[in-house]
């Protein structure tokens, strides 16, 4: 049935199907009917960053910029959902049309541009969400904020997000917010990382929970950025790495409709770059600091590659408006049998 779906929404504007989905998706929770539509989730429970997740399967930032749709989501059988990008205020991204797909690669291009309502309007929807999901809230900066003055808008993030967080997510991969990539090297970095874990010890202790805090990369790294970050983060006790974000390469989708498009690559194309950093960071990294793998999951055996490349969890984004919620079921499945 879902391939049907797919082929009529795919004949509207990338964005207009997104927000169509997602509002129909939101229908069908709060009518019951999403309930019983879909089969019951097997439990295959992992702990990770000292969380228990019912599975290892997560939803990717980006697809529910201000948790509007957790208990739909939820709904589909997802072990954790990341909420955001968000931003200490709302801005409205880039101009549109800012999302492509390209059928042909099962791939998405975007230059969204952080668009979101602000961290405030998110909280409001976790708060209210009725669901016991996992949730990771992933923070970035305004667009108008100076890089230099970078930190300032984490820290807002990061102090609001706190209380309602499983986990937060520092996000400095993302290509289309100019400068923001910088974060991920050098002095930059230290500070920014040193800035934070300074703060999340300070609200551990006012909240008396941890929350913690992972940091997500971009692809297109070399093994020596890879090296590097890998003692960053080991320096500074990072929780956790989400490798990856999208992609700027366009090497696997030349001379398709949309590819020269500007913005973040996701999907089928980035699986390969992306699973080779996760091989990479696995190396680098010591063995108790986990891995969350994002980036072309388009089946249970995707999956499984990302799993056996030494991550503990995966997200998806792409998969999902390609390949349906069933991608979700085929993946915890394959897991609970191969265990």
């Amino acid at each position: 049935m879902y391939p049907l779906l797919r082929n009529l929404m795919f004949k509207l504007d990338a964005e207009t199907s997104h927000h169509l989905g997602m509002t129909s998706l939101k229908w069908l929770e709060m009518t019951g009917l999403l309930g019983l539509l879909m089969p019951k989730m097997p439990t295959v429970p992992v702990h990770v960053m000292g969380l228990r997740f019912p599975n290892p399967v997560g939803l990717a930032a980006g697809l529910d910029k201000n948790a509007d749709y957790l208990e739909a989501l939820t709904a589909l059988g997802f072990g954790f959902i990341e909420v955001g990008t968000v931003t200490p205020r709302p801005q409205p991204g880039n101009a549109k049309p800012r999302l492509f797909r390209i059928p042909e690669a099962q791939a998405i291009i975007n230059r969204m541009g952080f668009n979101n309502l602000g961290v405030d309007h998110l909280l409001e929807q976790v708060q209210a969400a009725q669901t016991n999901a996992i949730i990771g809230i992933n923070i970035g900066k305004n667009v108008d904020t100076p890089v230099e003055k970078a930190l300032d808008d984490y820290l807002i993030g990061l102090e609001k997000s706190y209380p309602h967080a499983d986990y937060i997510t520092i996000n400095i991969s993302s290509p289309n917010t100019p400068g923001l990539r910088n974060l991920q090297f050098g002095e930059a970095l230290d500070n920014l990382l040193d800035a934070l874990k300074s703060r999340q010890t300070e609200l551990a202790e006012q909240w008396q929970r941890y929350v913690p805090m992972a940091v997500k990369v971009a692809p297109d790294l070399s093994l020596e950025e890879v090296q590097q970050l890998a003692e960053c983060f080991s320096r500074f006790k990072i929780d956790a790495v989400i490798a990856t974000n999208t992609t700027l390469s366009r090497d696997a989708v030349t001379g398709l409709m949309h590819a020269d498009e500007a913005g973040g690559l996701s999907g089928q194309p980035v699986f390969a770059k992306s699973t080779e950093v996760v091989r990479q960071f696995r190396q680098a990294l010591p063995a108790e600091m986990p891995i969350i793998a994002a980036g072309g999951i388009m089946s249970a055996e995707d999956a499984m590659q990302k799993l056996e490349a030494g991550a503990q969890l995966v997200q998806i984004y792409s998969g999902l408006i390609y390949q349906g919620p069933k991608l979700i079921q085929d993946i915890v499945k394959t897991i609970q049998k191969r265990r």
